[in-house]
């Protein structure tokens, strides 16, 4: 799951970014409405995580015109303006949610991985595929009966792969869902990430290599 972050404090982008990743999402950081704006044209989102105040003007005003445009990510505020005009206003331009400073990083991370659930897995919370069972809102992995312990790029992995049952999903779309742009697209992590797995799901196989396409995930 991938999340653009706008916040213009250095300190706070820093540790919001930071704890959004090691709770397994993929991060693009901006400072700016402009950083902002170039990162939403060349990258598909799961989430948008908003400071209202920033350079460049309102980010209210930017959701409002993203939303005339089209785009239909969740979005979730986290400011500092906490007057009630100021969270009626956030949802009127098409705003998700939204959380005044300060706040607490557990509560934004279970927000915004509920924003991101809605976008990507909108029918179910737990994942099957034989007898593997993904439950996305415990983030709990058994097969068997057995619990499994992942990593959280892992867990990101496998639940886009199980999201997309029997399709292939290619090392592209893998990229541009679970890391984020500071990854190198030449690198073979997604390769060493899908070996890892395979790994530990153990036998028979539930994710195959479909050559010069990509990977699907499915019984034999």
């Amino acid at each position: 799951m991938r999340v653009m972050l706008l916040e213009d404090d250095a300190v706070v982008r820093d540790a919001v970014g930071d704890s959004l990743i090691d709770a397994g999402f993929a991060v693009d950081r901006a400072g700016t409405i402009v950083e902002a704006e170039l990162l939403v044209v060349a990258n598909a989102y799961d989430c948008f995580v908003l400071d209202r105040t920033v350079p460049g003007g309102d980010s209210l005003n930017t959701l409002r015109e993203w939303r005339a445009d089209g785009v239909v990510t969740p979005a979730l505020f986290l400011t500092a303006l906490d007057d009630v005009a100021d969270r009626v206003a956030g949802f009127e331009v098409g705003g998700d949610d939204y959380l005044v400073k300060p706040f607490a990083i557990v509560e934004l991370v279970a927000r915004v991985r509920r924003l991101c659930r809605q976008q990507v897995v909108p029918t179910a919370v737990v994942l099957m595929l034989g007898d593997l069972q993904v439950n996305t809102a415990k983030r709990e992995v058994e097969r068997g009966g057995i619990s499994l312990s992942l990593t959280a790029k892992e867990f990101a992995v496998l639940e886009r792969m199980l999201a997309n049952v029997d399709a292939v999903v290619t090392k592209e779309e893998l990229m541009e869902h679970c890391w984020d742009e500071r990854t190198d697209p030449r690198s073979n992590t997604v390769e060493v990430h899908i070996a890892s797995l395979r790994r530990k799901l153990g036998q028979p196989p539930l994710i195959h290599t479909v050559r010069g396409s990509g990977y699907r995930a499915g019984e034999e």
